[in-house]
């Protein structure tokens, strides 16, 4: 039987009520190809956020060449997780300090690139990777003061799948070892806190 206009809205529905994001973990990816500018993030970073839950492989940072001209050859990545939880509101906040190390970083050293280090904070939940960026494009959310957000990863059918706009290195296997061991230990903090 097919429902009028009138019959399908007159059809109570629940009104969907506002919850709590679940349980997210502030992730900081950086790159560069000088170690100390890598040394120097995470000093910065462990200075605000604390101690990391985990630290990542210096992934060699080579599947993209569009970094080269402003950041030079032989780029180096890592990740690091870290231990408390955030609220994924607070993205645009991280985004835009972040930035400003960036900044910080570029003015008091005396390397020919001109950008030695770059930052790319997001959160990871057992769901998704999420990413800030300052570039808009299709598949990004605008947050707030210049800041986008987008769903890099997202997990099902026990593994980590990407989107077709998803960058390559977050394709790799050995990138999405390491998300899946930072997923592994925020699945087992919601454990024990609920079993508390």
């Amino acid at each position: 039987m097919l429902l009028f206009c009138h019959d399908f809205f007159d059809t109570p529905f629940a009104m969907g009520q506002p919850s709590p994001h679940p349980p997210a973990l502030l992730i900081l990816a950086a790159f560069s190809r000088h170690g100390e500018a890598l040394d120097w993030a995470r000093d910065r970073a462990v200075g605000v956020w604390g101690g990391w839950a985990m630290e990542s492989p210096r992934f060699a940072f080579d599947n993209t060449d569009y970094y080269r001209a402003t950041m030079g050859e032989g780029l180096q990545k890592v990740f690091w997780l870290f231990r408390e939880p955030i609220d994924p509101a607070e993205l645009v906040k991280i985004k835009l300090l972040t930035n400003r190390w960036e900044e910080q970083y570029t003015a008091q050293s005396d390397w020919p690139e001109p950008r030695p280090l770059n930052l790319d904070p997001g959160y990871l939940t057992l769901g998704k990777l999420v990413l800030a960026s300052t570039k808009d494009f299709a598949h990004r959310i605008y947050l707030d003061r210049g800041i986008f957000a987008e769903i890099t990863l997202y997990y099902q059918h026990h593994r980590w799948q990407h989107h077709a706009y998803t960058f390559p290195d977050y394709r790799r296997e050995d990138y999405q070892r390491f998300l899946t061991a930072c997923r592994d230990h925020l699945y087992e903090t919601i454990r024990k806190e609920n079993a508390q």
